[in-house]
């Protein structure tokens, strides 16, 4: 029984399914509220950038998701989900680095959570168990 826990496809096929389906909800919430991506352009201008870079959030929530989940380029894909989950930390999140909730938390588990699990992505790969394994 124990021999069967050594899977390590599966893990990364969780792992991919896990992260990369809950990001996907935050950028689909996003091409459904247009105005989330002008809030973040007026972020990006306030810091000299051009708004239209907002529009790169939909490649981090949107389709490195997608990539993930079906299991092609999944080492971009992590990567380009790391990128998004910096840049909201840096754009939105830089006040509550060193807070924690009520219950002793981290402020940012979440966010956190996702910034790490993209990250190991880009380092574990697809897994076999993907439309193009590597």
């Amino acid at each position: 029984m124990l021999q069967a826990l050594h899977n390590d496809a599966l893990g990364k096929l969780i792992l991919r399914l896990a992260v990369a389906g809950l990001i996907l909800f935050h950028g689909v919430a996003k091409l459904l509220n247009p105005g989330a991506i002008t809030w973040i352009g007026d972020m990006l201008v306030g810091y000299g950038l051009p708004a239209f870079l907002a529009y790169a959030v939909l490649l981090g929530e949107v389709v490195a998701p997608v990539m993930a989940i079906v299991g092609w380029q999944t080492r971009l894909a992590g990567l380009l989900m790391t990128g998004s989950m910096l840049v909201a930390l840096l754009l939105v999140h830089t006040g509550e680095v060193f807070m924690l909730t009520k219950n002793g938390g981290w402020q940012l588990e979440l966010q956190g959570m996702f910034l790490f699990a993209a990250l190991a992505l880009v380092f574990l790969g697809s897994g076999r168990i993907a439309l193009k394994p590597d």
